[in-house]
């Protein structure tokens, strides 16, 4: 075993959990054991709420201006340890080297825009009548809870922790517990930019610690990121429980391909969508919807797949068993009548042999009917469904529950334009085959991709982890008044 066994973090202390039962973590790279992650208790949970309780008020008092000073130190910290932070993030999840330090990257991003609230977030005031003010303000809600998935272990917490701690807010963090070292590390890092004890704490475990949360009492919010399957138990159980929640699930993104686009960056851009971080995020290609005569194209997205090779400039997808579901995915395809034109089933690497590696698949004819038209597949494969023109490939992806993302190529800027505001997707990409809003822009998807109000990154954020406080003053009797005073 490569690293220790991963402790819980609580009240500012790396803690042995007191459970007996645990989980190996092994890295999808090689299947070598890296370390242990135990399933804790509940009583473990209740121990971390009651210390963010009582962090909480002299947190929340401080003045924002301070609290952020020790955000711009742990940015300084994420850059001064980023090589670290790259192969830690590469060996527990799979990513490439390159993918692995464009989330850290991201990391410092997020970081960087947390660090710029005060300026979001000083309210408003207005005389709206004569002697009379009107003000708002933002106050933090209290301990909150953030449930992140092994797809980004670094990035995803990153997209919660700095901006809902900025805001005065204190916190629990529930790792995946496929990759729970590099919040592990995450919040070492914590420790050193001066974050006070119990601001925020880590647990890990699995359901019956995801349940915990939902349920008690001092937790004021909850958000997750994970399968819309788990998301929608999440914001069930969360606002059953009186709590606010935003959960986000899984995707099925359409790309809508259309004649004139340029086939050379149209491919790429493709390939690299359907491929990148393996497939295992959920803004990944999955479904082209090859609009009229795009042949040409086709091939050429089958020639810059045949360039991504595993082990490569392709990494792992983060366990045996989520291979054996996407290999059977393109073999209920083929069997079903849909050609493999470029198959990575079967894919292996030499002298990583235990690691767990499915190549780039590119399936044609597929039929929106079946499972690979239909369900996340979460892999390295696109589905190629055929429509005859535009309004049948919109009505194609307008039938999908998913809602994350769609891309559209096209040098139309009408035909871009109708498809924009056609496409049930809370985000979109024109030429661009993964459209991640950058901040202060938000992060965010439509219809079964999420659950729950306002977004989990960039200035929508505020609203879900500040409420506002209005106030209304007057001071002076002698003004004149009216209705509004």
């Amino acid at each position: 075993m490569k690293y220790d066994k991963v402790r819980n973090f609580i009240n500012g202390e790396f803690l042995k959990s007191e459970s007996r039962e645990s989980l190996e973590v092994t890295s999808p790279i090689d299947g070598n054991l890296l370390s242990e992650v135990p399933l804790s208790t509940v009583g473990e949970l209740n121990r971390a709420v009651a210390s963010a309780k009582v962090a909480f008020k002299d947190w929340s008092e401080a003045p924002i201006k301070e609290r952020v000073q020790i955000f711009f130190r742990y940015r300084h910290l994420l850059e001064k340890y980023s090589d670290e932070l790259t192969e830690l993030v590469s060996e527990e999840n799979g990513k490439t080297l390159d993918e692995a330090r464009a989330e850290v990257d991201k990391s410092i991003e997020l970081t960087e825009f947390a660090c710029s609230m005060p300026q979001l977030v000083s309210g408003e005031i207005l005389e709206v009548s004569k002697g009379v003010e009107c003000r708002t303000e933002h106050f933090p809600l209290g301990v909150v809870a953030s449930i992140v998935p092994f797809n980004f272990p670094l990035m995803v917490p990153n997209w919660t922790m700095p901006n809902a701690l900025v805001l005065g807010n204190t916190m629990i963090m529930k790792p995946s517990e496929l990759v729970p070292l590099s919040v592990q590390r995450m919040a070492e890092i914590l420790t050193e930019a001066g974050l006070p004890k119990g601001v925020f704490n880590v647990v890990n475990g699995a359901k019956e610690v995801v349940e915990g949360i939902c349920t008690h009492p001092d937790i004021e919010a909850v958000s997750f990121v994970g399968s819309t399957k788990v998301a929608k138990i999440v914001y069930r159980q969360a606002t059953n429980s009186l709590k606010r929640c935003i959960a986000l699930g899984g995707a099925k993104n359409h790309l809508f391909v259309l004649p004139d686009a340029n086939p050379e960056m149209t491919a790429s851009n493709v390939a690299a969508s359907m491929s990148g971080c393996a497939g295992q995020r959920c803004m990944a290609a999955s479904a082209m919807l090859a609009v009229g005569d795009v042949r040409t194209i086709i091939e050429k997205v089958c020639e810059e797949a045949k360039k991504i090779v595993p082990g490569e400039n392709l990494g792992a997808v983060i366990s045996k068993e989520a291979k054996q579901r996407i290999e059977g995915y393109i073999t209920e395809a083929e069997e079903q009548g849909a050609r493999v034109l470029v198959d990575g089933r079967r894919a292996r690497v030499r002298g990583k042999e235990n690691g767990t590696y499915v190549g780039p698949t590119v399936i044609d004819g597929v039929t929106p009917d079946m499972a690979v038209a239909k369900e996340e597949i979460f892999g390295p494969v696109i589905s190629i469904i055929r429509a005859d023109d535009v309004d049948q490939a919109i009505e194609i992806e307008n039938a999908n529950p998913y809602g994350n993302a769609a891309a559209v190529f096209t040098q139309s800027g009408g035909l871009a334009r109708y498809i924009i505001e056609r496409a049930s997707a809370g985000m979109i990409g024109v030429n661009i085959g993964v459209p991640v809003p950058r901040e202060p822009f938000s992060f965010g998807g439509w219809n079964e991709s999420r659950f729950g109000a306002n977004d989990i990154t960039g200035k929508s954020s505020i609203e879900f982890w500040t409420k506002l406080k209005k106030t209304t003053t007057k001071w002076n009797p002698e003004a004149r008044t009216n209705w509004m005073s």
